[in-house]
């Protein structure tokens, strides 16, 4: 299975949950090329393509086809969301069986005729086991519709690979009893001859990912079988990587579900306009009303937050887009997507959805008017990380002795010159407030320049065969040219 995987190591970017679902189509992959991405990964609605039984539209997807220049890998994640076709009426979410199975081969195979070619990886769904979130089905369900899938894949283009619909990042750390272990394990058993590739979503904590690669392996490996793994999606921060910020929304979250919302007029029941508020509405409401008495942890991640902590999470962000791709690459994963491009449409925000609240600030772009012009500090780090780690073949971590804090690893770059990572362990949030510490390490090069994470030069200094610098928990690339 591993020619399912070319050779070498590509970094990708989502979209969005959506593309040309909500508005016009847009121009982004010149944008998403401009980062240094390799990879692009879209999503696709059985709505959006055939919107009534036989009626193909292919305004979105050929929208999408004109802006690629054939150097880019790419990812299409199909969702079976439909008024007609689907057992849920939906365009949206959650994604449900298809009423007729049939019906489902010929739209799967009538899309992938279409794109001629051009897409490399094919997703059945995205993290089936959130039910009623992004699958409103069994796992058996998707198992036998993912049978479906597969065939038309290969049938229209068999060149291509199937990815399993995505594990979220807790199933590795889930009890083995535990719903989400039991869905994937029902998925892993009677789904394995219907997939190529294994995606992981890597939003846990950054020094887990070796631990939850190797046991999303492991869960393969139960079964008799080991297929390549890619991660389809990685970000952070998140409130759910800090306990105060965790414990402050659950608070909330209680408080608003245990009252209820009602009522009509002011209050935490209604918005401004008198309109009924769902729990989830009240809840927000009532963090936003009281944001500076929160636990900085969760006001960073808020609409309208004080500057120093917007400032903070973007610092926070720019280390974690680098530490989570060299830890995932040093497990031999050799595909990273990350989460995501921009928002879906021009000036969509929602700071009464728990789902703004928790994922609202990963975009690496946004719209100045209609177009996707303005660069996140993410961004940024982005093409700084796309650039360093062009040519990649492998990624090796180095024990330092007597350092188990010290994360330092090896890129091999073809045609390229030495490049080592390095970067303290420390607390996310606080740990930026600690001194820097020494670091030396044998070097072969006359010279050495160093960059951090956040782009700034950090003097360093070679001596009989060895450099040496300051490190902190910024990770900081160390490259002879």
């Amino acid at each position: 299975m591993g020619d399912m995987v070319p050779p070498g190591v590509r970094l990708g970017i989502v979209r969005a949950i959506s593309y040309g679902l909500f508005g016009k189509p847009d121009e982004f992959v010149p944008q998403l090329r401009a980062l240094g991405a390799t990879l692009v990964r879209v999503y696709f609605y059985w709505s959006q393509i055939e919107p009534e039984p036989g009626q193909d539209r292919f305004d979105a997807v050929d929208a999408f086809l004109d802006q690629l220049d054939g150097s880019e890998e790419v990812w299409v994640t199909v969702c079976s969301s439909s008024r007609w076709a689907t057992q849920q009426a939906t365009e949206f979410l959650p994604p449900s069986p298809a009423k007729d199975q049939d019906a489902y081969y010929r739209f799967v195979h009538r899309l992938v005729r279409h794109c001629g070619g051009r897409v490399r990886f094919w997703q059945c769904d995205n993290e089936p086991c959130n039910v009623g979130l992004t699958w409103s089905g069994t796992a058996a369900d998707y198992v036998a519709q993912l049978r479906v899938m597969h065939r038309a894949v290969k049938d229209a283009d068999p060149d291509a690979a199937v990815v399993l619909g995505g594990a979220p990042y807790a199933l590795p750390a889930g009890a083995p009893d535990s719903p989400e272990r039991q869905f994937f394990d029902t998925l892993l058993r009677d789904g394995r001859d219907y997939f190529d590739l294994f995606d992981l979503h890597l939003y846990g904590p950054a020094d887990r990912i070796p631990a939850d690669i190797d046991t999303a392996r492991g869960m393969m490996l139960a079964f008799g079988y080991e297929k390549p793994l890619v991660v389809g999606e990685y970000n952070a921060p998140w409130p759910n990587l800090f306990p105060e910020a965790t414990a402050a929304l659950e608070q909330a979250m209680a408080a608003a579900f245990a009252a209820g919302a009602g009522g009509s007029g002011g209050g935490q029941g209604a918005d401004a306009a008198g309109a009924r508020r769902t729990p989830e509405q009240a809840a927000m409401a009532s963090l936003y009303e009281r944001m500076a008495s929160l636990p900085p942890q969760l006001q960073m991640f808020m609409r309208g937050c004080p500057p120093q902590l917007e400032d903070k999470r973007h610092r926070i962000n720019r280390r974690e887009l680098v530490m989570r791709n060299l830890l995932a690459l040093s497990a031999g994963v050799r595909r990273t997507v990350c989460w995501n491009l921009a928002p879906d449409i021009p000036g969509y925000e929602d700071p009464l959805s728990v789902m703004d609240l928790l994922f609202g600030k990963f975009a690496l772009l946004d719209y100045e008017g209609t177009e996707l012009r303005h660069r996140y500090p993410s961004a940024e780090t982005f093409a700084l990380l796309a650039d360093r780690l062009a040519g990649v073949d492998g990624v090796t971590r180095l024990q330092v002795p007597a350092r188990p804090d010290l994360m330092l690893f090896e890129v091999r770059r073809r045609g390229r010159g030495p490049l080592l990572v390095v970067w303290e362990q420390r607390d996310p949030f606080d740990g930026e407030d600690e001194p820097p510490v020494a670091f030396d390490w044998p070097w072969p090069a006359a010279r050495a320049a160093a960059v951090d994470a956040l782009g700034q030069a950090q003097p360093a200094e070679v001596l009989d065969g060895r450099v040496t610098l300051e490190v902190s928990l910024t990770p900081v690339f160390i490259a002879a040219d």
